[in-house]
């Protein structure tokens, strides 16, 4: 069986809904604090996707996620090495991150991405929301198409929450910018509802760069992204379920968040 483990602690709050998906998609999940596995209690080589929810670890107090990434940086472990240093070894196996809000706040400021020279020097950044406040809406966001990862296999358009006061990723300079297009390394972008990417505010809700609401490692492994797939576990969570029943356009539920979750459990399953 396909073995999550989803990292809490320090102001992190959407792990139970984390290990829903991943219940719901067939795997056996498991919520570790980080200490938890800094003191060897839980060993990060046991399992297949690593996961950092959404939240507010440290209270955002310096910079969104920078303080956890930090301690995943430097922090040693019990067994001598940093986490960081776990995580290169996981991803070497050919294990899967994935990073949502504040975790994808966290893969940015670790360099897991979009690590265009492999070497985790960080190389964009996720900054407060053109808007100067707290977004707590739902988006369209479009999937590129070239994208290589299995999370996002056969999609396209999919409707998600965002919540974050800084989700506008700000990458450094042009040439950047053409590397990560170059390496298909965008996963998601803001859009309309025909699915036209678009930086019009509020359809794109921070202001991103290149209207990236989601991006990948060059080998697919590493995903994150600022919406929440995991709070859209269900087709009764949408907003405007009562109106889509009634008119007979009710999501499926290859249509909503929980899609994400059954393409990366099933893909580990066959391989």
């Amino acid at each position: 069986m396909v073995k999550s483990l989803i990292i809490t602690g320090f102001g992190i709050n959407c792990e139970v809904e984390l290990g829903a998906a991943y219940q719901n998609a067939g795997a056996q999940y498991h919520i570790a604090h980080f200490n938890d596995v800094l003191d060897g209690t839980v060993q990060l080589q046991d399992f297949d996707i690593l996961n950092f929810p959404g939240g507010f670890s440290f209270g955002d107090d310096i910079a969104s996620g920078k303080v956890m990434s930090n301690k995943i940086k430097f922090k040693k472990m019990q067994n001598g090495f940093t986490f960081m240093e776990e995580i290169d070894r996981f991803l070497k196996e050919g294990k899967f991150i994935l990073g949502i809000c504040n975790g994808f706040q966290m893969l940015v400021q670790l360099g897991l991405l979009p690590d265009i020279h492999g070497d985790f020097t960080p190389e964009t950044s996720l900054e407060k929301n053109n808007s100067g406040k707290y977004e707590d809406r739902w988006v369209h966001v479009k999937v590129n198409p070239k994208v290589q990862t299995p999370f996002l296999k056969n999609l396209d358009l999919l409707d998600l929450p965002v919540r974050h006061g800084e989700g506008k990723l700000v990458i450094k300079d042009k040439d950047l910018q053409k590397l990560i297009i170059e390496h298909e390394l965008i996963a998601l972008q803001y859009a309309d509802v025909e699915g036209q990417v678009t930086g019009q505010y509020p359809l794109n809700p921070n202001g991103a760069d290149l209207n990236i609401a989601g991006l990948v490692n060059k080998t697919g492994q590493v995903f994150g992204l600022m919406p929440h797939p995991e709070a859209f576990l269900s087709f009764y969570n949408h907003p405007n379920w009562s109106a889509l029943k009634a008119n007979g356009k009710a999501l499926e539920r290859h249509q909503t968040g929980q899609v994400i979750f059954d393409n990366i459990v099933q893909f580990l399953e066959r391989n």
